[in-house]
């Protein structure tokens, strides 16, 4: 069966037409505004009409970046988007016209890009998995038992805020410490941005890169720079890996995933991301030595992980 998978970002919808292989059969994407909900949800019965031409569709997935309901029908609270109690599925389905028998289903989108790694990626071959989304903030996902983890009020696996750090940086989230704001491509930003000031020497590649300006630092210019063998911007790479793994083994000591997958923007580093991060998790994993350890993974979905993952999930 044919399914579509609607990726919603802040500021653009990728959709897919997904068969039941995870193979993308084809693929359109549309601007959107985050403050206006109505038109997000215009654009994603627009790009669902306009796929449908070609192909039965039996279900329609949408990846939302928030909190999703139980029933997998509403986004409970969204931090990007103007989403509250917000009943997406059914506005989407009014504007469609569709008959009540094609499901359109609601799903986080760090599970949907980790179902997608789950089922057709990187940890295909496991029954546990933990995926860790590495982008803007910190999204998990998490498959027990080849089940995905939503919890029962369906917003289970937000590992991204667990608080690491007790009075720490404030999140997004309304609180402070939370993993996030350690593990991220925001944190990343942040931390080189501040050093940056501190040791403009050690910097300087950097700054360079950024046109002269500390400001201008990005995370793609941190991975840049360290490909290019830049010390400085390793060792941000570096400690930003010893965030992850340290997390991810709190995770493990609780859940003992098979496999870590790391994927978002931030995963472009690969193995000078990848490795640190192994290394932590594996100095901070309880009983090390006494235990099968699991191995870690970068993301291979890609960027239309979400949509193949949303898709996936909207048949089951």
């Amino acid at each position: 069966m044919h399914a579509i998978g609607v990726d919603i970002g802040g500021t653009k919808i990728a959709a897919g037409v997904v068969d039941e292989n995870g193979k993308i059969l084809a693929q359109t994407r549309i601007a959107t505004a985050a403050d206006d909900p109505a038109s997000i949800d215009r654009s994603i019965a627009q790009v669902c009409a306009t796929l449908a031409q070609d192909y039965e569709i039996g279900a329609i997935g949408l990846a939302a970046a928030g909190f999703c309901s139980p029933d997998r029908t509403s986004v409970q609270f969204a931090p990007n988007i103007n989403w509250r109690e917000y009943p997406i599925a059914a506005n989407v389905r009014a504007l469609l016209g569709l008959d009540v028998q094609v499901p359109i289903v609601v799903e986080n989108d760090a599970n949907a890009a980790g179902w997608a790694e789950y089922r057709f990626g990187a940890a295909h071959d496991a029954t546990d998995m933990l995926m860790l989304t590495i982008g803007t903030g910190l999204g998990g996902a998490l498959v027990i038992n080849d089940q995905l983890v939503r919890g029962r009020y369906g917003v289970g696996g937000e590992v991204g805020h667990m608080r690491v750090v007790p009075n720490g940086h404030t999140c997004g989230c309304g609180h402070d410490g939370c993993w996030e704001q350690y593990a991220s491509g925001s944190a990343l930003v942040r931390e080189a941005r501040a050093m940056a000031i501190k040791q403009p020497a050690h910097a300087q590649l950097l700054i360079d890169l950024a046109g002269g300006s500390v400001d201008a630092i990005t995370g793609p210019l941190v991975t840049t720079a360290a490909q290019q063998g830049d010390q400085f911007s390793c060792s941000l790479l570096s400690e930003l890996g010893r965030w992850i793994g340290e997390g991810a083994a709190s995770v493990a000591a609780l859940l003992d995933p098979e496999v870590v997958v790391i994927g978002g923007g931030v995963a472009a580093a690969g193995d000078l991301l990848l490795t640190p991060a192994q290394d932590a998790f594996l100095s901070s994993l309880p009983a090390r030595g006494h235990r099968v350890e699991a191995r870690f993974e970068l993301a291979r979905m890609g960027n239309e992980a979400g949509i193949v993952g949303a898709a996936d999930l909207a048949r089951l």
